[in-house]
């Protein structure tokens, strides 16, 4: 039986371009996870822009497949916590 945890979070998600080891890691995680538990996946980027952060190819296909379908989305507009934080000190 493949257990995985009920909750993933993934912090700082394409801050980094990442390279093809890295969207296969993500892919076979992903593919892992579906229908088992729970991923989050917290980003400063607008989802229309994830595909072309993550790259091409067909990792990244399979990603964004697992990514967009089944989710739910929180989108916080133009709110960056970093900048707000900076200004209230």
């Amino acid at each position: 039986m493949n257990k995985s945890a009920a909750l993933l979070v993934i912090a700082e998600r394409l801050r980094d371009y990442p390279d093809e080891a890295m969207r296969s890691m993500l892919q076979g995680l992903l593919e892992r996870r579906y229908g088992t538990g729970s991923t989050v996946f917290c980003t400063q980027y607008a989802k229309k822009d994830w595909h072309q952060r993550l790259g091409s190819g067909v990792h990244v296909d399979a990603i964004m497949d697992r990514i967009v379908h089944n989710t739910v989305w929180f989108d916080t507009c133009s709110c960056n916590m970093r900048e707000h934080a900076s200004m209230c000190q």
